[in-house]
């Protein structure tokens, strides 16, 4: 039920409103004076202020402005004779929903009331909706406690407030696209758009019409204009996907606009100021790709303002348990969901963490997802991970199933590969530490990374 204050130093006018107002279900609170309705903003859940123009002490306009600096959002309507609709147009100016002129119709002032306040639900609605979004993206939220994430997360800690270009490297599926989401809603662009534009998904000429936008009749099917994705991510980000899959022609156009923060229409000639913020990812290395002539270097370098790269989960093993944990949750809370699976058991796990994810982190949420929804038990099993997964699984040598012809060399070199390539990845490439989980040297790794050609 809404609450409405009442504001006029009308001894009699504001109850006579609350009636009217309690008729059609509105709960009402009444001020004579607009220190009185201060009061009740700072102490009370207000969600419409009607109030007079003319009052002694702090004026309508005056209670509007101290109004918007407590609460922007809440609707104001003003009351006001006919003498005073200057005032009132004054107010209107200064962020009042409207004004009604006394007297007035009961229904007329309903009528307003009731599109107002419907008006102030979709704006909160939207605020909440926007600071769930704002969570989700946090880099806090950013599962995973490996040295590779902790530098990522310090990243978007310092770059996010700034307006830097950030490039973002990183093999498909490891989650470029939710640091650039992290990015952008921590930084002050927050609560403007961010727009994305996979550059591999449209053809040269589209994709053209689709950044730029174009005018009317600017070529055959252009029944109207349209606003390309430039002009829709002003004041806020734009987030450019694969952008080595851009073609030069259009590397040479997004590097005037970086430039000149200006551009034109497809078939226009009028310059529009542009204001965003650019992101942009790829998983190929952009430097190597500027030395084989498919990337523009003076490009390159307008991006690479802050690079960062994220790190494939083979190279991450410590964050798998984590991220399993997060995907069970993610898919047992659904309410389209009938699971009863709550974790996964050792060697389930040990299986996940030994294999290769080249799917990275995407791979692993399409499996246990499929898992969550397969299993029939409280806890993931082997045999409720897909065939290629099981495939993968390291268990206890069988020297029975060793065939008669393979040789002892063969069989050993295979056994320390398997290991090698295991302690590589539970410690997250880093050799010292793969080296003492294996109880050799840090030398003799060396020497069996380049034998077995271990990257």
């Amino acid at each position: 039920m809404e609450n409405i204050l009442i504001v006029d130093d009308e001894k009699n006018y504001p109850k006579i409103i609350g009636e009217i107002l309690g008729e059609e279900g509105y709960t009402s609170l009444t001020a004579s004076s607009g220190m009185e309705a201060l009061d009740y903003l700072n102490t009370e859940i207000i969600d419409l202020v009607l109030t007079d123009v003319k009052m002694p002490g702090i004026s309508g306009i005056q209670l509007l402005e101290k109004i918007k600096e407590i609460n922007p959002d809440i609707p104001v309507i003003i009351m006001t004779a006919y003498g005073s609709v200057e005032k009132a147009v004054e107010a209107m100016h200064k962020g009042a929903y409207t004004f009604i002129l006394k007297p007035f119709e009961n229904q007329a002032l309903i009528a307003h009331i009731a599109k107002a306040i419907s008006v102030y639900r979709i704006v909160q609605e939207n605020n909440i909706l926007r600071e769930a979004v704002s969570s989700r993206y946090s880099f806090d939220n950013i599962i995973g406690k490996s040295k590779p994430m902790q530098e990522i997360y310090e990243i978007i800690k310092k770059v996010a407030p700034s307006n830097a270009s950030v490039l973002i490297e990183g093999e498909s599926g490891t989650g470029k696209e939710l640091v650039a989401k992290s990015i952008h809603y921590n930084s002050l662009r927050k609560n403007k758009p961010l727009v994305a534009v996979n550059c591999s998904a449209f053809a040269e000429t589209l994709l053209e019409s689709e950044l730029f936008g174009h005018e009317k009749g600017a070529f055959t099917g252009a029944s109207a204009m349209k606003k390309g994705r430039f002009e829709i991510s002003d004041k806020g980000t734009l987030f450019l996907d694969e952008i080595a899959e851009l073609p030069i022609s259009l590397q040479v156009k997004l590097l005037r606009v970086l430039q000149e923060k200006t551009i034109e229409r497809v078939g226009g000639t009028r310059s529009i100021f542009v204001d965003f913020r650019l992101i942009a990812a790829t998983n190929k290395n952009l430097e190597d790709e500027v030395k084989k002539g498919n990337f523009r270097e003076d490009l390159y370098y307008r991006l690479n303002v802050v690079k960062t790269i994220v790190p494939p989960l083979r190279e991450r093993s410590e964050d798998i348990p984590l991220l399993i944990k997060h995907f069970i949750d993610k898919y047992t809370n659904g309410i389209d969901t009938l699971s009863t699976v709550s974790g996964i058991n050792p060697e389930a796990l040990k299986i996940l963490c030994d294999y290769q994810w080249k799917g990275n982190v995407r791979e692993l949420e399409n499996i246990i997802e499929r898992s969550v929804i397969l299993g029939s038990g409280n806890m993931i099993t082997p045999s409720d991970l897909p065939p290629q997964v099981r495939q993968n699984m390291s268990s206890t040598l069988d020297l029975d199933g060793i065939p008669e012809d393979v040789g002892l060399a063969e069989t050993l070199a295979a056994v320390e590969k398997r290991m090698i390539q295991r302690a590589m990845n539970l410690s997250g490439n880093v050799q010292t530490k793969a080296a003492q989980l294996l109880g050799i040297g840090k030398s003799g790794l060396n020497q069996k990374l380049k034998k077995f050609n271990i990257g």
